[in-house]
């Protein structure tokens, strides 16, 4: 409870920092809406760069396995690398589905609200229908982003499991031992890219109905 008294003020601020961002850029004519495009395009960026970077990882660890001789220590570190920027990667794609998530809260909460100030029966109904159906594709969205998201989660345990073993096993027979992992990491980033796809199609949909 002592953590929760002390978090609450926290939060408050965030939300108030956030406020003031947005009322400060539509200041200068960017509304929510342009900004929630451009968190999901920058979304699409993050994902299609983790996607690069995971394929990275995997050609990585099939050179690992092929390894016949040459400086093992060498092999650990560029492997290490791979696994230390897929970590990367996916804290970046958390980061922007989260600010998707932040301002898309606040556009919703605001066309609420703002149905109430019509005094047109008709173009208040038009809104409200607008509004239902940009929410309902919006949590279709955000629900495969997140699945996405999670797709990265068992590729990045792998890859630290099979780095750890590699730090304290530098020898053939670590190398050996680690074969047998391959087809496994191999499906769960084959895995995670589909998710990704089927995120960033999604996404450009999305934008397209926003900018209508």
């Amino acid at each position: 409870m002592r953590y929760l008294i002390m978090l609450v003020p926290l939060l408050l601020s965030l939300t108030a920092c956030q406020s003031a961002y947005y009322s400060a850029m539509e200041k200068v004519g960017v509304h929510k809406r342009d900004i929630l495009v451009d968190r999901v395009e920058e979304a699409q960026q993050s994902q299609q760069q983790a996607q690069q970077q995971f394929k990275s990882a995997l050609e990585q660890f099939s050179s690992l396995i092929k390894f016949d001789g040459g400086d093992l220590q060498r092999v650990y570190e560029a492997t290490d690398s791979e696994y230390q920027a897929c970590s990367k990667a996916a804290e970046d794609v958390s980061s922007r589905i989260n600010s998707i998530e932040a301002v898309a809260d606040a556009l919703f909460d605001e066309w609420q609200d703002e149905l109430e100030q019509y005094t047109n029966a008709n173009l208040k109904r038009d809104s409200a229908i607008k509004l239902s159906n940009t929410k309902r594709q919006y949590a279709s969205l955000l629900k495969t982003m997140r699945r996405a998201e999670q797709s990265m989660q068992p590729v990045l345990a792998s890859l630290k499991d099979n780095t750890l073993y590699l730090k304290h096993n530098l020898n053939a027979k670590a190398i050996g031992a680690l074969q047998g992992e391959f087809n496994s990491v191999q499906k769960d980033i084959n895995r995670l890219i589909a998710d990704m796809n089927s995120a960033i199609a999604q996404s450009e949909q999305f934008v397209a109905t926003l900018k209508q």
